[in-house]
């Protein structure tokens, strides 16, 4: 038995991120197939009574006593969100999320996020890391995941709402699955996030030869083979979330959800394969906040939740990717069925992503080594 009570770790920050692989999207979803097998098999932990949640997230009240205390303003969150994973990773660790749309404005991105990885024998830390990529790049790589499932393996045209963050990994992802796409549609709402989103695309994937904006979301919809809405705005009111008609999807198509959305009720028919990524996570959601759910978590799989609380759906009109990634159930069936996918963004992504990210930064020598303590002081 060791007494070595001396306790390093090393500090990553976004540039020792890159170094080490953040931005590697086929391994991204690579790992991402393989949490989700670990999903399945159920080796794993999340917060919740449920081990299934989100995460816990601080609120603040329209009116408060005290004047210094935040508004809940767009997309203001302060929350942290743990996991565990089982399997080759054996790790644990907490993503700490502070998000204010109003960051745009001071030249900061909308989020600023942390990352801690933890032995899971002691706690102990093992990295501190930079965690916007690393978020990033997880949250894209699992509509990813659903297109290498889910997706027609000739799918040549993506349509997409939102040339951000979200929708830049998502492209990276799509096309990590489904390497002969070579058109892609783009809506946006200002001319610098499309510039820069074009600019990207252009320098990121030369085999894309098409690169349409268009100004209205059906036109996204219209035509796509795979088709994504990466729109940020407030919640609240479904009727103002962007909206899918079955009218405008093409036989055939996929359609990759992670952020607010609405459907037509052609959409919530028998004939249109609904899958969550992790059903559990929408469960736990629904149990956390106020009915209707849809309105407070503006996610297509929330909708699907009220719709069975309603009587209008059943759960076993409900599909699992991490049944379909895992093998246990079929992925697409054929060329004409059309897939909704709702992704809902997991704290056990990030402990995955961090992991692998953790050991290359290891393997090359990456990031600051720090000391915690060559011996406790109290014990």
């Amino acid at each position: 038995m060791s007494n070595n009570t001396k306790i390093d770790f090393i500090y990553l920050s976004e540039q020792d991120m890159i170094k080490a692989g953040v931005t590697d999207m086929p391994a991204c979803v690579d790992t991402m197939e393989e949490m989700f097998t670990l999903l399945h098999k159920g080796d794993y932990r999340m917060a919740g009574p449920n081990s299934d949640s989100h995460g816990a997230m601080v609120t603040f009240p329209e009116e408060s006593p005290f004047p210094t205390m935040p508004k809940p303003t767009a997309d203001r969150r302060l929350m942290a969100m743990p996991a565990y994973l089982g399997g080759d990773f054996q790790t644990c660790g907490v993503k700490w999320y502070g998000s204010n749309i109003a960051n745009r404005e001071k030249g900061l991105p909308r989020s600023i996020l942390m990352f801690i990885l933890n032995d899971i024998d002691t706690g102990a830390p093992l990295a501190y890391m930079s965690a916007n990529l690393l978020s990033a790049y997880r949250t894209g790589a699992i509509p990813g995941v659903g297109a290498r499932h889910l997706a027609r393996k000739d799918s040549k045209v993506i349509g997409l709402l939102g040339p951000g963050v979200m929708g830049k990994t998502s492209v990276a992802a799509f096309i990590a699955a489904c390497p002969d796409i070579d058109t892609i549609k783009i809506k946006g709402r200002g001319q610098k996030s499309l510039d820069d989103f074009v600019a990207w695309t252009k320098d990121t994937f030369p085999q894309i030869t098409t690169i349409q904006v268009v100004q209205s979301i059906e036109e996204v919809v219209r035509d796509s083979d795979i088709v994504t809405y990466c729109n940020s705005g407030e919640t609240g009111d479904p009727s103002t979330y962007p909206l899918v008609k079955r009218e405008w999807i093409k036989a055939g198509a996929f359609l990759a959800m992670p952020a607010s959305c609405s459907l037509d009720d052609g959409m919530s028919a028998d004939d249109v394969r609904k899958v969550l990524d992790n059903s559990g996570l929408y469960e736990a959601w629904y149990e956390e906040v106020p009915k209707p759910a849809h309105n407070h978590i503006p996610l297509v799989g929330m909708r699907f939740m009220d719709m069975i609380a309603e009587g209008s759906m059943t759960k076993d009109q409900l599909e699992d990717l991490t049944d379909i990634a895992a093998g246990a159930k079929q992925g697409r069936q054929n060329d004409d069925e059309i897939i909704i996918l709702s992704v809902g963004g997991m704290p056990v992504e990030d402990v995955a992503w961090a992991t692998k990210i953790y050991r290359n930064a290891l393997q090359q020598n990456i990031g600051v080594k720090l000391n915690l303590w060559d011996s406790p002081e109290l014990k």
